[in-house]
């Protein structure tokens, strides 16, 4: 039988595991269970037009696609798309199939650059440059061993700083919505982003079923957040760094270390035994920081851009 491809359906659980079960394959880096896939295609901004696609072969999933507008960047007509296909079903045209109705969706929508993460294989680079991508910047996944491995001993809480989780700021996450907005404008990237609605990150960040807020560390000086890390974690053994950011004012205090440790290490106390991040390669003090910690790069990404006709 030939490739199909179709619409995730928005309220089928056996859609979202299909597609989870893809990109756990695909990139083991990345944390997807059948409920965030579920909660992101029904909490994300109708402006940013997101669709995901199912490629289903004898009625098994075997390839996803996530693409969308950019509605959050200032720059118009930026688009995103991103296909994965289990590495047991590659070269059956699943990925082209994906990718070219992926297109034809963000091109009506106005979108006229298209930027798609790709794992630095030469397979996957092949296919991408056939369809005219070319490669712009990278990203490392790294991985760090908790089970096995050991993290660096907590150090002291400066004077004037005090340790605590976004869980304290449950009542009122507006001060955690500030820092994260002041971070995200310095995240190196291809497209740059600006958040500017509360309401919204209230929805597809806040509320995020992965976000763990017990296990999120922050930094408060002088009564509001300077530094954080997110933290996610799929319920199970796994977690992952989301963002990790210092106000530019609390900056070059080694703060980002001082976060990210405490929440690495009651983490492990939790019984996490494998912590993911990800970092832009050109984002040096990051990559310093979490060589730091003993995180080891698991694979790499490179960022392919298309202009669309």
């Amino acid at each position: 039988m030939s490739v199909v491809i179709r619409e995730l359906l928005p309220t089928s659980p056996a859609d979202a595991e299909g597609f989870a079960r893809v990109r756990r394959a695909a990139v083991p880096f990345m944390l997807a269970t059948a409920e965030s896939v579920l909660f992101d295609v029904s909490h994300i901004h109708p402006d940013a037009h997101y669709r995901p696609l199912l490629a289903e072969l004898d009625g098994e999933i075997i390839g996803t696609v996530q693409s969308g507008v950019a509605y959050d960047s200032p720059l118009p007509g930026q688009g995103f798309l991103n296909v994965y296909v289990h590495p047991e079903h590659r070269r059956r045209g699943a990925g082209s199939l994906l990718a070219r109705t992926a297109e034809a969706h963000l091109a009506e929508r106005g979108v006229r650059t298209v930027y798609s993460w790709v794992l630095d294989e030469p397979e996957n680079r092949a296919f991408a440059e056939r369809r005219d991508y070319r490669p712009s910047r990278t990203a490392h996944f790294l991985r760090l061993d908790l089970a096995e491995g050991t993290l660096p001993p907590l150090a002291p809480v400066p004077e004037g700083v005090e340790l605590r989780t976004a869980a304290d700021f449950a009542d009122d996450p507006r001060p955690m919505f500030e820092l994260d907005a002041e971070c995200v404008l310095d995240e190196p990237g291809d497209i740059p982003a600006e958040f500017d609605d509360y309401e919204q990150w209230l929805e597809d960040t806040w509320r995020h079923p992965l976000l763990d807020r017990s296990l999120t560390t922050v930094a408060v000086a002088g009564g509001r957040p300077v530094a954080f890390t997110a933290a996610r974690t799929d319920g199970g053994s796994r977690y992952a760094t989301a963002m990790t950011g210092t106000a530019r004012s609390h900056r070059g205090q080694g703060l980002a270390k001082l976060v990210k440790n405490d929440s690495l290490h009651r983490a492990r106390e939790a019984g996490i035994t494998e912590a993911f991040t990800g970092n832009d390669t050109g984002n040096a003090p990051m990559l310093a920081v979490n060589t730091w910690f003993g995180y080891a790069i698991g694979a790499t990404e490179v960022r392919y851009v298309r202009e669309l006709g």
